[in-house]
């Protein structure tokens, strides 16, 4: 893999970093083409989607500190520079991501709720499927050990240096990415049949919430020990993903409900 594209002089442009630009300008662009269909002021979702990006990168590295405390990682090896290059745990930023969506709504941006976050969510996962690819190219969020055609390698010295194994393992990241794609055409096909608005929101979590509790099947870069409640399968991964589907069946349930604009 390639954490680093090239070097201008002592500065190195690192890949991860380039992709979640990437991300953020393709996700952007989708949400705000989204919202022009239901009438929104472009402007203000590029301020709010620069409000939940910071969020969404301060959250996912939080989050990934804290499962490697509750997994008893040495805090050497917690606060490194391994933990700055990493890309975090991403549903630690899209808890984040959300809890700043809720909270800039609440303080008065002229941006309807329910309608925003249709808006929204079609990029987030845009955003998600592109910053996988730059968790390949440096070697984190790896899978578990695979003797399969397409197992992969991490052989680059930043890779190995950030934890990747020196044998061959599943590319999760790249079947996260397939995931995050799949949820988004996924969104945007449901986007004309919406029933009531607010539903491609709540739509969101329940497929991503699915994606990550399979996808979590071939994660191997922690340590999942005796799991939660010391069931095993119910990893941090695991549990997030199935937290995030009851988030998406409850908003579901209520704003189906209540069909009015809010």
């Amino acid at each position: 893999m390639h954490p680093v594209l090239f070097e201008i002089g002592s500065f190195p442009l690192g890949t991860y970093g380039l992709l979640l630009a990437i991300a953020f300008f393709a996700g952007t662009a989708l949400a705000k083409r989204q919202a022009k269909l239901d009438g929104l002021e472009p402007a203000a979702i590029t301020d709010l989607a620069i409000a939940m990006l910071i969020s969404a990168i301060l959250g996912s590295k939080l989050l990934m500190i804290v499962v490697d405390l509750i997994n008893h990682r040495p805090l050497a090896e917690v606060f490194s520079l391994g933990t700055l290059r990493a890309g975090g745990a991403i549903h630690g930023g899209i808890i984040a991501a959300t809890a700043v969506f809720f909270w800039k709504l609440r303080k008065g941006r002229g941006l309807p709720l329910r309608i925003t976050g249709d808006a929204l969510v079609p990029g987030v996962a845009l955003g998600q499927a592109i910053g996988r690819l730059g968790c390949f190219s440096a070697g984190c969020c790896y899978g578990t050990e695979s003797h399969l055609p397409w197992a992969v390698h991490f052989t680059h010295p930043l890779a190995q240096a950030m934890g990747a194994p020196g044998f061959l393992v599943h590319p999760v990241q790249l079947y996260n990415t397939l995931a995050n794609l799949a949820v988004m055409a996924v969104l945007l096909l449901a986007r004309p049949k919406r029933a009531f608005q607010g539903q491609i929101f709540a739509l969101y979590f329940l497929v991503e919430g699915l994606g990550r509790v399979i996808t979590e099947t071939w994660r191997g870069d922690v340590d999942r020990g005796t799991g939660w409640l010391g069931w095993a399968w119910l990893s941090t991964g695991r549990l997030t993903g199935i937290a995030f589907m009851l988030l998406g069946l409850g908003l579901w349930l209520v704003w189906s409900r209540r069909k009015e604009t809010k």
